[in-house]
């Protein structure tokens, strides 16, 4: 069996940045898992990346004399499985538009493989669900979960849900993992699948809609109100009104407050009363910064909320606008709504104005973070936010937009 290496398409981890400024594309969770952990469970075997230079400690390359390089923003589905297990050594798969699904080679590639690159392409037709935007994270969302949802259940038995005060609708549809403890909640999957992870809480007066998803560890507060298409990962604290939306994992909503068709990323926490605007009042198409032109791109879409990175912090009652952009390891907090992209290390808020975000300080709530999970803040953690904060220090400074 060849070598799984994942590796992250230029074009396309720029259009996902900020939240691929701390993970390669395979990373980010999409449906019930990260697509790293899809292609681990269809292929039998645990990946290796070929990404950014200053990530690749965190997630290194192993190559073998025979590895098959796989783009890490695509979905793995039965027919692209079965065309990559047929694949031979010097041949290269690529879909319709000419972006590079796959090569199998002998050699460590450096960089990523490219549509020009002398392999022996072959046309892969089938349909595919592929990154391209930072919208198809949540646009998508809900179908990813009912196929995580169908693989991941199939041939197990849920644990019972026990207690008398839960409601269920479409029980056929919930599957419980071992430790999840549920009370005096409604549950109605009749919309789509609801998971509940390993060691989860759903707690008392909570409504959870399908599709939905549950990571390990986490717990949604007291009365709160899960709308469909939502993901919360692993050991999240999540109330109030979250829906079409995707938590990382390891971040925190803890109180009331509106978050729709956004992403947070991981080691977040947003304030009592955030709330995001996820469609304008004319009704027309939101826009949202873009990292490679640096400019506010047309999502073509009505609703689209907020997009926030790793280790950012959103003080008590913040409001976010449409199409909401924020970096890595900000603090935005203060009146009014925010300017549409907040570049990463900036400390303040639209009504006052930023500053930069103290890297010694930014490294020591970060510790404390991971202290507050039981997880170590180590020299990797710590160089990757080096790099980051020196990447966005070294060009000029990146636009802030208030409309």
């Amino acid at each position: 069996m060849a070598t799984l290496i994942l590796f992250d398409d230029p074009a396309l981890r720029t259009s996902l940045l900020p939240l691929t400024f701390t993970r390669p594309v395979a990373g980010i969770r999409f449906g019930i898992q990260t697509l790293t952990e899809k292609w681990a469970g269809w292929l039998e075997q645990t990946p290796s990346f070929l990404t950014e230079a200053y990530l690749s400690v965190k997630f290194p390359m192993q190559p073998s004399d025979d590895n098959l390089y796989v783009n890490g923003a695509v979905c793995p589905t039965p027919a692209l499985v079965d065309a990559l297990n047929e694949l031979a050594t010097g041949h290269g798969l690529r879909d319709s538009d000419g972006l590079v699904l796959a090569v199998r080679t002998p050699h460590a590639l450096s960089q990523a493989p490219d549509i020009t690159d002398a392999y022996h392409w072959q046309p892969f037709a089938e349909p595919l669900t592929v990154l391209r935007h930072l919208w198809d994270i949540f646009v998508e969302n809900g179908d990813q979960i009912r196929a995580d949802f169908k693989r991941l259940t199939e041939g197990r038995t849920s644990e019972p849900i026990t207690d008398p005060f839960t409601r269920v609708y479409a029980p056929e549809n919930v599957f419980v993992e071992p430790g999840a403890t549920i009370r005096a909640a409604i549950l109605n999957a009749e919309g789509g699948p609801i998971y509940i992870g390993k060691n989860a809480t759903i707690s008392e007066g909570s409504i959870v809609i399908g599709p939905f998803s549950l990571g390990e560890g986490s717990t949604v507060n007291w009365g709160g109100k899960m709308r469909s298409n939502t993901t919360i990962g692993p050991f999240c604290k999540v109330g109030g009104e979250v829906g079409n939306s995707v938590f990382f994992g390891y971040s925190n909503k803890g109180h009331d407050g509106f978050l729709g068709n956004s992403i947070i990323g991981e080691w977040c926490n947003l304030g009592a009363n955030v709330n995001n605007s996820n469609l304008k009042n004319d009704y027309s198409n939101v826009k949202i910064y873009h990292y490679g032109t640096k400019q506010l791109e047309d999502t073509g879409r009505p609703f689209c909320g907020l997009t926030m990175a790793d280790y950012t912090k959103a003080g008590i009652s913040t409001m976010f606008n449409t199409g909401t952009v924020v970096g890595v390891s900000v603090n935005v907090f203060g009146g009014g709504f925010q300017y549409k992209h907040i570049p990463s290390f900036s400390w303040g808020g639209a009504a006052d104005g930023f500053t930069t975000y103290r890297l010694d300080k930014a490294m020591q709530v970060a510790a404390e973070a991971y202290a507050r999970r039981n997880r170590p803040f180590d020299e990797v953690e710590k160089n990757i936010l080096r790099a980051i904060f020196d990447q966005s220090h070294s060009l000029p400074p990146e636009p802030l937009f208030s409309f």
